[in-house]
């Protein structure tokens, strides 16, 4: 018998990866804050619940994949939080983004209760999502791991087993340390070829092509041209992580100066209201340090508060 699924939080990622779980024909239990933003899947088949809890009541595993992880923690130990409704044999799977500290956290309160919780964040963006290519990185005990490995398979490509419980988001923070990286050299060579006078789609053929390619490239800097500036990732999650990242760099005692830097920069980007828009609004805060904006304005209506 096929188990029954659970899914809590369905925004840009986690709406597409679980409709990719209804289409292998789980019966699949939603539950979101918004509850708007869950129609669509309510519309293909899936049921609503009225809490976290009741979601557990009504699977045997669950997923998870919200924002913040103050959210996570409301997710999974609040009042009405799937831990209290949790029953022997369910496993939950929070692919959120966090702690690799709260990851464990939820590991040892789930034994406790003589169930099983892994961490398995992803990385692909809106796009690997709705084309099921994600990376999930997953940590956790293997025979779990394993159980869970064709519901993996709906929504990813590449799917490893990192290690014991944290191990995931460890996996996740060393690939956003990477992208980050990536976007300032993104940004920063497309500010210096539109001064240089060059044609920046001309400039990125060359680019694109050489050593330099690559997926972040191809997909992000014709979007920056286009001044589209959507999210495929949310440059406050971005943000979230690269805090995480400093955190726990600065615990191992380790000196990352582009860690640090990345972490000012998509700051900035946050302080300046665009922390609503895609990674690739980084180019927005370059911009304004440089008095210089490449081709059209923003049209960006983000709200413009500051975290």
């Amino acid at each position: 018998m096929t188990p029954r699924i659970g899914w809590i939080g369905t925004g840009v990622m986690g709406a597409a990866m679980c409709g990719h779980i209804l289409d292998r024909g789980y019966t699949v239990t939603v539950f979101n804050r918004t509850k708007a933003k869950a129609q669509p899947l309510l519309e293909r088949g899936a049921a609503w619940a009225q809490s976290p809890r009741a979601v557990a009541e009504r699977s045997e595993i669950v997923f998870t994949m919200v924002g913040f992880p103050r959210d996570v923690r409301e997710v999974y130990f609040g009042d009405h939080g799937l831990l209290n409704g949790a029953r022997m044999g369910i496993v939950f799977v929070d692919m959120t983004s966090t702690e690799p500290s709260l990851a464990r956290e939820i590991y040892t309160a789930a034994k406790a209760r003589g169930v099983a919780a892994v961490d398995a964040p992803v990385s692909g963006g809106d796009i690997g999502a709705r084309n099921a290519t994600l990376s999930i990185m997953v940590g956790g005990d293997a025979d779990v791991v394993e159980k869970l490995r064709t519901l993996f398979e709906s929504m990813g490509k590449t799917i490893v087993h990192q290690g014991g419980p944290g191990s995931g988001q460890h996996t996740k923070l060393c690939n956003q340390i990477v992208i980050a990286g990536t976007m300032i050299g993104i940004c920063e060579s497309l500010l210096y070829g539109y001064k240089a006078g060059l044609d920046l789609e001309t400039m990125l053929r060359s680019v694109g092509s050489g050593a330099a390619g690559g997926r972040l490239l191809d997909t992000l800097a014709p979007r920056i041209l286009r001044r589209d500036f959507a999210p495929g990732f949310y440059a406050e999650h971005l943000l979230k992580d690269l805090g995480i990242a400093v955190a726990e760099a600065e615990r191992m005692k380790l000196r990352l100066p582009g860690l640090q830097l990345a972490h000012e920069l998509y700051s900035a980007v946050q302080e300046q209201g665009h922390g609503k828009c895609g990674t690739q609004a980084l180019m927005l805060a370059l911009e304004k340090m440089s008095g210089v904006e490449i081709k059209r304005p923003c049209t960006d209506t983000s709200p413009r508060t500051k975290s």
